[in-house]
């Protein structure tokens, strides 16, 4: 799920605001179930695999490594400080901001 992170972190904003495109199975449960976006984005992965969180300078390195293996990689977001800790995702389904 995308908002897993946030058992992992304190006291930090992270900001999901370049996430690869949503895959045509999402769509499809979505539309079945009737779950609105925001609990999508919280169940499900939507499609994301693995996330690294690493400093901006050696992310090109690891895209570079990721794509050797023909696997699709980019940096999708960013991590601020924060007073609390909290999630916001801007996606193509709209702008969600989760609060632990």
């Amino acid at each position: 799920a995308q908002t897993k992170v946030l058992h992992f972190v304190n006291n930090v904003h992270v900001i999901k605001d370049n996430m690869f495109e949503l895959p045509p199975l999402f769509k499809l449960i979505q539309e079945e179930s009737s779950t609105d976006w925001k609990e999508m984005y919280k169940v499900f992965n939507m499609g994301h695999r693995m996330e690294l969180y690493v400093p901006e300078e050696i992310a090109a390195d690891i895209i570079s490594i990721s794509e050797s293996f023909n696997v699709d990689a980019k940096i999708i977001g960013r991590v601020e400080k924060s007073n609390s800790k909290k999630l916001t995702i801007n996606s193509s389904k709209g702008n969600f901001v989760y609060v632990w």
